[in-house]
């Protein structure tokens, strides 16, 4: 059985019934442990392979320059990768160029779809990158040609072509060639308190939990996303309307697996925050990822972030961005930390977040934390 590699071929589709039936069933048996040696070890070097190759890609990335840029794309578009890297990803690319490339050299380079014909996805990535770092997508006619010629399908044309007020100023990790840093702004702030007294009521409220598995989908969007620890979500109905002082003291008697436990002095706190800072939290949650995650990037962050908004605020599922945004806009939003069991209260790690709607007859809840 010291066969070489390459007789371990014909042994498997020449022999290996032959010797079964012949009632050596151990030679079929350490033709197997032979062959599962071998893929171990391919398995190993693929992705070792694909180790050396994000390091080459972000090495280039991460090389300012016009001739760095333009050998990147022409690695891309002739040798395309399936690898599982999470460095090799679209996303995490057209981030790393947002962040070290001169922005003019970008869009003259990577928009011109008539020398790169197979880089859709880096364009569709790296124009809502370059967006949300405040590129004029207007002026700048490559990307305002983009935003015509994209391809429809793709998730991302359903954002807006144009950023939007609440949101300038978003944050963004650091990426060197060793390494990066990067943190979720998740800790409740103290203005716009609202903290109900205490002792609170203890009587459990009789409202139940109507949201459906895709409203429940679309309210975790983000931190489904940005791959963290644990979350949940929640919608109730209200007979009548409420106002929005009214929320804080209704928020922990709601059946709820995030407040689960929770005794009328343990503490929970919440402030109401504008719509601006709840989609920041939102946003950094998908796009920078949880403790073992670095999250989906600029891109994809921005579409999740708007897709848990949309189910916070309870616009249609077939809203379009517009709507989205109404819906957002209207409603009132206030963020809370509790100490039940469910949450850990690490600085960063967790967070809840409710939304009344315009009406005030309904809220949705969504809560996340990122520690095991």
């Amino acid at each position: 059985m010291e066969e070489p590699e390459e007789n371990l071929a014909p042994l498997v589709w020449g022999q290996a019934e032959q010797r079964a039936a012949q009632g050596d069933p151990s030679f079929v048996r350490r033709l197997g442990s032979q062959l599962a040696d071998r893929h171990a070890e391919a398995l190993e070097k693929a992705r070792d392979y694909e180790r050396q190759l994000a390091h080459v890609i972000r090495v280039l990335a991460l090389t300012p320059g016009r001739d760095s840029l333009t050998q990147l794309l022409r690695l891309l578009e002739d040798k395309p990768h399936a690898g599982t890297h999470p460095d090799l990803r679209t996303p995490f690319v057209a981030s790393l160029l947002a962040e070290h490339q001169n922005v003019p050299d970008l869009i003259a380079t990577v928009f011109d779809r008539r020398e790169w014909r197979q880089l859709d996805e880096l364009r569709a990535c790296l124009f809502h990158e370059l967006l949300l770092r405040g590129a004029d997508t207007d002026t700048r006619g490559p990307l305002r040609d983009w935003t015509v010629v994209r391809p429809g399908w793709h998730p991302l044309a359903w954002l807006p072509t144009h950023r939007r007020d609440f949101e300038a100023g978003v944050r963004f990790p650091g990426r060197s060639l060793r390494g990066s840093a990067s943190g979720v702004s998740s800790q409740l702030p103290t203005t716009g308190r609202m903290d109900p007294p205490a002792p609170r009521s203890s009587e459990p409220s009789a409202l139940q939990d109507a949201a459906t598995v895709d409203v429940y989908e679309t309210i975790v969007a983000a931190p489904q996303a940005g791959d963290w620890g644990d979350c949940g979500a929640w919608v109730f109905l209200l007979d009548q309307p409420v106002t929005p002082d009214q929320v804080p003291a209704l928020l922990p008697t709601l059946p709820m697996a995030c407040v689960d436990g929770l005794g009328p002095t343990d503490r929970f706190e919440v402030a109401v925050r504008p719509m601006e800072e709840v989609w920041h939290l939102l946003f950094e949650t998908a796009s920078m990822g949880g403790i073992y995650s670095s999250g989906v990037h600029g891109a994809f962050g921005r579409l999740w972030a708007w897709r848990s908004m949309a189910g916070l605020s309870g616009a249609p599922a077939d809203a379009s961005a517009p709507d989205v945004e109404q819906h957002a806009r209207q409603s009132t939003w206030l963020h809370f930390e509790a100490d039940a069991e469910w949450f850990h209260n690490d600085i960063g790690s967790d967070y809840g977040i409710a939304a009344l709607s315009p009406d005030r007859r309904r809220i949705a809840v969504l809560a996340a934390t990122d520690t095991d």
